[in-house]
């Protein structure tokens, strides 16, 4: 699949709001993908709408909640009543957390595997019989936070983690009916998404009792990192770009050599191919 050959071709991705996910909505229509850009609420659509026109692109801008599998159904079974094919997924709607385990309910963890995980499920449930139909690609927004643990982010790694091992686990039986899959794992990006897990700094503080030195002390490092280290949303979308019209994109897709190095702190096998030639013979 190259890009000059995809005119035709039609993308579905999901939280295109702001973010990684407008970014990646815009530059999928800029390499000719029809692409279908989808949003909890419609009603947040307009930096979408502003960012197409600005970029002289059109997107189908749709409505579609993750966590609602009737609102899931709906919005593929119609990208295919009106375009009568699926060539791509990006799963890329997500939401932040911040919190640990005695500070917490289990339903707080619940609720954040119910967006991060459950909601990209069924997506991809729902629109595989499509791609196997197309030779098309499942593509799911990870994060560096997928392949090693973070602080005060164990509700988030936990749902970033099984969304790796899913989609790594997937992958060869996907490849069997013709579907590629694969994962990108951004650091530290310039988004509204750190803004989006809605802390009030100073009562979570308050609220930490004895784990509040190492909170604050976790904080002044993403704050750092985030002001002096983080990527465009641009470049993370080049990165999804790639994964939709290279030729043989890799399973697993850093956004940068900062995330390579990071996750290469666990991951010798960067691009996943050893892994998947493992088991990919499982499945022959």
């Amino acid at each position: 699949m190259s890009s000059t050959s995809s005119a035709a071709k039609v993308v579905l991705i999901t939280g295109t709001s702001s973010g990684i996910g407008l970014a990646a909505a815009v530059a999928a229509a800029k390499a000719g993908w029809r692409t279908v850009a989808t949003l909890r609420d419609p009603a947040r659509a307009d930096r979408l709408r502003k960012a197409a026109a600005d970029a002289g692109v059109e997107l189908d801008i749709r409505r579609l909640d993750v966590v609602d599998e009737a609102s899931v159904a709906a919005a593929v079974d119609g990208v295919i009543a009106d375009y009568g094919r699926l060539d791509a997924v990006v799963n890329n709607a997500g939401a932040g957390h911040l919190g640990t385990l005695e500070n917490e309910t289990v339903a707080d963890v619940r609720q954040v595997m119910e967006v991060n995980f459950f909601g990209v499920l069924h997506v991809s449930k729902a629109s595989l019989p499509h791609l196997r139909a197309t030779g098309g690609r499942l593509i799911t927004v990870t994060s560096v936070g997928g392949v090693i643990g973070q602080p005060f982010n164990e509700a988030y790694c936990a749902a970033k983690f099984a969304v790796e091992g899913y989609m790594e686990s997937l992958a060869p039986v996907a490849a069997t009916v013709g579907v590629g899959v694969h994962v990108i794992e951004p650091g530290a990006v310039a988004t509204e998404f750190v803004n989006n897990v809605g802390l009030d700094i100073e009562d979570e503080l308050a609220a930490a009792g004895p784990y509040a030195p190492a909170l604050q002390a976790y904080l002044d490092r993403t704050v750092a990192s985030f002001l002096n280290g983080a990527q465009s949303q641009e470049e993370v979308a080049g990165t999804v770009l790639e994964a939709l019209t290279g030729d043989r994109p890799a399973f697993r897709l850093q956004t940068s050599d900062w995330a390579r190095g990071f996750t290469g702190a666990k991951l010798t096998d960067l691009d996943g191919s050893a892994v998947l030639g493992m088991t990919g013979g499982w499945v022959g």
